[in-house]
């Protein structure tokens, strides 16, 4: 079988002592549904499942929403963010609140970050909760970033706190890299991130969210974090440990144990797969085919059998 998983698969016949890739391509934004510790997923215009109906509580990921960027890939990403925004104001519940996995902005200059909070007031959903991409720090080391959503975060901004039972830690691994590298965590955060963990029992189920991948995908286009060997060994003795990232545009996941990793999909533009193109970037699709391209995915994890079932299909479709 083939470690990467396109288009209109439904594939669950996989390794559930190892692991699994899946790809597609980029898409508005996932729903999470949390019901009695264990998580289930879908993408924004899938179909609710039983497990969401459920569920304890549920919340939105979206990531790369790329405000300012007006290339081929996608000259109107401000239209896509509210699109996103409309899909998340449809849901037939409310989500609790809303992670966003990082690059909010292109060029983190002061009129792209004024557009996203004024797009961001038409969602219904308030609590809305974010970690900076490597585009968010690049004009002023992040200091506006962490002046508009960082208060109260340490650091460079990161952070944790506890909803309904789980623990969630949102951790920063753009602040020193360098383009095109991969993304470093540091030592002081880590020493944040191991007094932080000291403190929970091990059954507390755990959700981490940052922007760049923790497992390296592929490492000569910067996509891992050089240092989060030392992170997962600290996250490794917890019973259910699920990492949402960003970054890659591109939807992929991997089981490895006790720990679930999921990438996002951008709301801007699609990016190629690993090793397909020179280098990573905005991919160019015809204007009529974008759509096509950012894909629906239903992703359901059960925890107690390590088992992932992944239904793909075009946003066009849904439309």
């Amino acid at each position: 079988m083939s470690d990467y998983i396109t288009e209109n698969s439904n594939e669950d016949q996989i390794d559930r002592r190892g692991y699994l890739k899946c790809m597609a391509w980029a898409g508005t934004g996932v729903l999470f549904s949390v019901t009695g510790g264990i998580l289930s997923s879908r993408m924004l215009g899938g179909t609710a499942n039983a497990a969401e109906a459920a569920a304890t509580f549920n919340f939105v990921q979206i990531s790369d929403s790329h405000i300012g960027f007006h290339k081929p890939a996608n000259p109107d990403v401000a239209a896509t963010f509210r699109e996103t925004i409309a899909r998340i104001n449809a849901l037939p519940q409310a989500p609790d609140f809303i992670l966003h996995t990082g690059d909010l902005t292109q060029l983190s200059e002061t009129k792209e970050f004024d557009d996203l909070q004024q797009m961001l007031k038409d969602c219904k959903t308030k609590q809305v909760l974010f970690v900076p991409g490597e585009h968010d720090v690049l004009s002023d080391n992040g200091a506006q970033y962490l002046e508009r959503f960082g208060k109260g975060t340490q650091g460079t901004g990161w952070y944790s706190f506890d909803q309904r039972g789980l623990h969630f830690i949102g951790l920063v691994n753009v602040a020193t890299v360098k383009e095109g590298g991969l993304g470093v965590l540091g030592q002081e955060q880590l020493d944040w991130l191991q007094k932080d963990l000291a403190a929970l029992k091990k059954s507390t189920p755990i959700v981490v969210f940052a922007h760049i991948p923790l497992w390296t995908i592929y490492a000569q286009w910067g996509w891992g974090t050089d240092d989060s060997a030392r992170a997962l060994e600290m996250l490794q003795p917890f019973g259910s440990v699920t990492v949402l990232n960003g970054h890659i545009h591109q939807a992929m996941q991997k089981v490895e144990g006790n720990i679930t990793f999921h990438t996002a999909r951008s709301t801007a533009f699609p990016q190629p797969t690993p090793g397909s193109a020179p280098k990573a970037g905005p991919m160019a699709v015809p204007a009529e085919k974008l759509r096509s391209y950012l894909g629906i995915t239903s992703v359901s994890y059960t925890e107690t059998a390590h088992s992932l079932a992944i239904i793909d299909s075009s946003l066009a479709a849904t439309r």
